[in-house]
């Protein structure tokens, strides 16, 4: 069973973090030091990973570094070993700092960090994709009972069938329903009622129990519960509600009192919401530094081919729907009224000009954006921002629509580098926007990001 080998998989992963840091450290000093004959200076660096090393084990450990990721996604396991890196890092300058240890090398500590941060992260890597391979072929499984042979039952075993690779097996059901007892659901038995669950659990066919019952179910939630602690075995709940819930729910405390979001955004926390905000400067003072010759360029081109400023201001719905001005290098002729709040660019719009559609078709027009996110009105990535006209009509008209004004709009997004830009569907642009919300991390905005340079900037949509 695979919990009885939990303690031996951590402790092999323990060691070798402990020698990856190690040798992180050694190359850091050769870097910066080269192969000379040990000094006494030398023989400080060489005794500094014996207190180093294991402190930054320490910090992993405390972060929960080796708590199981079988299940996780593996941007999710790499966000929290760089998170606690660079906490255990942080500590490291602090110490030295603190105890006036100013003789080691501000190369070698800040080659040691980064170094050894890339190759913890690769060792996950390379332990991940090894494991995920013996899973699949049958080895290091973690086994599963259900309780509960219903829909919701049957839902989840098909789901959990359809991963192999990350290592669960369904031992069977459980279901109060005799009619069902000795048949099959999914292709796993009905191993008999609830009152079979002690002694399945008493003879260790059980790794982690999963309740998928009806809430008419609800009286004995108690029992089930109290069955599998006193066993030692972990139980988690689906709840029979979860088709009603709109995203993707996360349990809260209010004094004690469990409260279901029933919509988990994780730039709601504050911390999340700084660390975006760095990327974001970083982002858009290079992209702008970077840029500023060719912005130049444009503008000039801009001048020389139409009268007019040469930038475009626009009313746009924003984060809370609250609205401000997006920026734009104007590519169509000025009008004498508000029509282009209320109107689509077509594809043979006369109010477009030769350089105009030349900048549009690149997404060169949207450079002046990242003055937009210097200014904090939007975000380097996130769901693209509409006009108060069109916002009012798709409210009402698209299913959840009004959920991307929950984070900042964004030059780029998910639905932008899967194709959906431009004139294609508005409903499968809000899928996307909604699963970035829900599921948001630094490297998932990274991604996007590369994504974005990757795929290019030439739109096929866009008139």
């Amino acid at each position: 069973m695979i919990k009885q080998y939990q303690r031996f998989f951590n402790l092999i992963m323990f060691l070798l973090d402990g020698i990856i840091l190690t040798i992180a450290y050694f190359a850091a000093y050769v870097f910066k030091w080269g192969f000379y004959p040990i000094s006494q200076m030398d023989y400080l660096y060489l005794k500094a990973p014996l207190w180093m090393v294991p402190l930054l084990l320490v910090v992993y450990f405390f972060m929960e570094v080796y708590t199981p990721m079988r299940s996780r996604f593996l941007r999710k396991e790499f966000l929290r070993i760089f998170r606690a890196h660079a906490v255990g890092m942080v500590i490291i300058y602090g110490v030295l700092y603190l105890a006036k240890m100013y003789i080691y090398s501000r190369v070698v500590l800040f080659t040691f960090g980064i170094l050894g941060g890339i190759l913890v992260l690769l060792e996950r890597y390379a332990m991940r994709r090894f494991l995920r391979y013996m899973r699949k072929i049958g080895y290091n499984q973690k086994y599963l009972l259900i309780i509960g042979a219903g829909r919701l039952g049957e839902q989840f075993a098909e789901r959990v069938m359809s991963h192999k690779e990350l290592g669960y097996n369904i031992s069977g059901f459980l279901d109060d329903n005799p009619a069902k007892h000795g048949t099959e659901i999914a292709g796993r038995p009905v191993l008999g009622g609830c009152r079979a669950l002690p002694d399945l659990l008493a003879a260790n066919a059980v790794d982690e129990v999963i309740v998928a019952l009806p809430l008419s179910a609800y009286d004995i939630y108690h029992d089930i519960i109290d069955t599998c602690e006193k066993a030692g075995i972990r139980v988690r709940i689906i709840p029979d509600y979860f088709d009603y819930l709109p995203g993707k729910p996360k349990v809260e405390e209010f004094d004690e009192f469990p409260l279901l979001n029933v919509r988990h955004v994780p730039l709601d926390d504050p911390f999340n919401r700084f660390i975006k905000r760095v990327l974001d400067i970083a982002v858009s003072l290079t992209a702008v530094i970077i840029t500023g010759p060719l912005m130049i360029l444009i503008a000039i081109g801009i001048k020389l081919t139409s009268p007019g400023p040469v930038f475009f201001k626009q009313e746009r719905v924003g984060m809370n729907n609250r609205t401000f001005n997006m920026l734009k290098f104007r590519s169509m002729r000025v009008a004498a009224d508000d029509s282009a709040d209320t109107v689509w660019t077509t594809a043979d719009d006369p109010r477009k000009t030769g350089f105009g559609s030349f900048i549009r078709k690149t997404s060169l027009d949207e450079l002046p954006q990242f003055l937009n996110v210097l200014a904090g009105q939007m975000s380097v990535v996130g769901p693209r921002p509409e006009r108060p006209y069109f916002v009012e009509q798709f409210k009402e008209k698209i299913p959840k629509y009004m959920v991307k004004h929950q984070v900042k709009p964004g030059i780029t997004g998910w639905a932008q580098v899967n194709g959906w830009r431009g004139d294609t569907s508005i409903e499968k642009r809000i899928e996307c926007d909604i699963y970035y919300i829900e599921h948001w991390d630094v490297l998932f905005d990274i991604k996007i990001i590369f994504m974005t340079i990757y795929k290019g900037l030439i739109n096929r949509n866009a008139y």
